[in-house]
């Protein structure tokens, strides 16, 4: 319950601006029978990177490993990560990795190599649908899947900045466009 709130509020305020005594008063409970939960403020910030990871696995990578190997895989996966940007619900005001890359991106410690390992798993997630796409013969074998990991994670950032920031109306049918457009060259000349 405690990670659960602190996940929405770092979503919203940022991590560095999360305070154990703020989650505290929220949450109603004594400071220090909160800070019994965690050893330090990098401690509640791990523990709400670990806590965001294990939400995004469960909503964004695992229902797209169901999919079938290819375009059906990859686009769920792409379609999922676009719902998690956007999101705004009870939950999560946004998504709390691209708050918390602002806020760490120059910042070394244990905190941003948390969010730079789960950042690497997701990235390996895209890079790996591709390869295993490429063996099950649906996209071009030659086609560099790191790059296209690259690329990919770009269209998600691209849509989470126009759609969060800039309020553009627009964002969503142009990022699956991009994507549409990136499919076409992954599946150019495959035949199956």
């Amino acid at each position: 319950m405690i990670l659960e709130h602190a996940v929405a509020r770092a979503s919203e305020l940022g991590l560095e601006a999360l305070s154990i005594g703020q989650l505290a008063r929220e949450l109603e409970l004594s400071k220090s029978g909160l800070f019994g939960h965690f050893d330090s403020k990098a401690d509640l910030q791990v523990q709400i990177l670990d806590k965001v990871t294990e939400q995004f696995t469960r909503t964004v990578i695992k229902p797209a490993l169901q999919e079938p190997r290819g375009v059906p895989r990859l686009r769920r996966l792409f379609e999922n990560w676009l719902h998690w940007a956007a999101s705004k619900d009870s939950q999560r005001k946004g998504c709390p990795y691209m708050a918390a890359a602002m806020e760490l991106d120059d910042k070394p410690g244990p905190v941003r190599d948390t969010l730079v390992q789960a950042q690497r798993q997701h990235i390996y997630v895209l890079e790996r649908t591709l390869q295993l796409g490429q063996e099950a013969g649906a996209f071009d074998p030659q086609y560099d899947a790191a790059a296209g990991a690259q690329e990919m994670y770009g269209f998600i950032l691209s849509f989470h900045f126009y759609k969060r920031l800039m309020q553009d109306p627009q964002a969503e049918t142009r990022a699956k466009q991009n994507f549409e457009r990136f499919l076409q060259r992954l599946t150019q000349g495959v035949t199956s």
